[in-house]
C-alpha cells in the first residue's frame, strides 16, 4: 500500500514516467486532429471502443481484401447468387480458374472459383480471388480454351483490383470516406452492389482483356480463344448476352485483341477439343 504522505512529487514522476509523455501524445492527435479535419463527423474514440472496422482502400492489404471478399461472397450467396451442385462442374471450373491462377499478376492470392445455377450468359469477380461463372456461359462455350478466355478475363479484374478502385469511387460519391477509413460494413454492402451490377469502366475492361490474354497465353492456351468466343456470342444472338452487355466497346476490345495477339501468335491447340469439353461438362443441366 502506497503511503500518500511520504511520496513525494519527485517520486511520483518516476513510478509514473510513462503516463504524462502518453497523455501529451494523445492531446496532441486530439488537438491535431480537430483543427485540420473539423469536416469528418467521426470519433477517434468511438472507433477505438466500440470496435468498428475501418479500411483505407487507398492502402488496402492482401489480408484485408481477402477478408472483405469472404464477407461479400456470403452475402452473395445468401441473397443473389445460387451455387450448382454439380460437384463434377465445380471441379473442373476450379481446376481451369487454378491453373490460370499460377500465371497472373498476383498468384498468391487464394483464389474460390464457383458456379453460378443460373443460364444467362454471364462471368463475375469481386475482391480477394472470388471468381463465379455462370451455368449458361460454360454451356455457351464451344471448348475449354474458350472458357478459360473468360476466367481469365476475370482474374484480370482481380490482378488489376478493380473491384476495390470502383468500391473506393462508390465509397467517396455516397460520403462514406473519413479520415480512417470507410466501414468494412459498408464495404460490404458495396461489394455486393458492385458485384450484382459490374458497372466497369471501358479502360478498366481493356486493362481486364490485356492481362487475362497474357495469362491465357502464359497457360498454353490459344490466345485466339478469348475472340472467337466474344465473336461468337455476338453472332448467335439477336440482343447483345449479358456477358457483354456489362463490358462496353466490345467490337473495339475485339480489334485491340487481334492487334495484341498478332505481335505473339500462337501454335498452340491446348483446350480447342470440343468433343472433350463436351464430355466434361455432359452432367451440368
Amino acid at each position: 500500500m502506497i503511503n500518500w504522505k511520504n511520496l513525494s512529487l519527485n517520486n511520483f514522476y518516476k513510478r509514473r514516467g510513462w503516463f504524462y509523455p502518453l497523455v501529451s501524445v494523445f492531446v496532441a492527435i486530439s488537438i491535431s486532429l480537430s483543427t485540420i479535419l473539423p469536416t469528418y463527423a467521426f470519433s477517434w474514440i468511438d472507433i477505438l471502443l466500440q470496435g468498428v472496422q475501418v479500411i483505407q482502400l487507398s492502402n488496402i492489404s492482401s489480408r484485408q481484401e481477402m477478408k472483405l471478399g469472404q464477407r461479400i461472397n456470403k452475402q452473395l450467396l445468401s441473397s443473389r447468387f445460387r451455387l450448382s451442385r454439380d460437384r463434377q462442374i465445380n471441379r473442373y471450373i476450379n481446376q481451369i480458374g487454378q491453373s490460370l491462377v499460377t500465371y497472373s499478376s498476383r498468384p498468391n492470392l487464394k483464389y474460390t472459383f464457383q458456379v453460378i445455377n443460373d443460364n444467362s450468359i454471364n462471368a463475375y469477380a469481386t475482391l480477394g480471388g472470388y471468381v463465379y461463372v455462370n451455368k449458361g456461359l460454360i454451356k455457351t462455350a464451344e471448348n475449354e480454351a474458350e472458357l478459360a478466355s473468360v476466367i481469365a478475363h476475370e482474374i484480370g479484374h482481380i490482378g488489376a483490383k478493380h473491384v476495390v478502385k470502383q468500391m473506393r469511387k462508390t465509397a467517396i460519391a455516397n460520403g462514406l470516406v473519413r479520415a480512417a477509413g470507410v466501414e468494412e460494413s459498408q464495404l460490404v454492402k458495396i461489394g455486393v452492389e458492385l458485384a450484382y451490377r459490374r458497372p466497369n469502366s471501358r479502360r478498366a475492361e481493356y486493362q481486364a482483356d490485356s492481362l487475362g490474354l497474357r495469362t491465357l497465353t502464359r497457360a498454353g492456351y490459344p490466345p485466339s480463344a478469348m475472340v472467337s468466343f466474344m465473336q461468337k456470342l455476338l453472332r448467335k444472338r439477336s440482343r447483345v448476352p449479358s456477358f457483354l452487355s456489362t463490358h462496353p466497346g466490345t467490337s473495339a476490345r475485339i480489334t485491340s485483341l487481334t492487334r495484341q495477339i498478332s505481335r505473339q501468335p500462337s501454335s498452340s491447340r491446348k483446350g480447342l477439343n470440343q468433343a472433350e469439353y463436351q464430355a466434361r461438362i455432359r452432367s451440368i443441366r
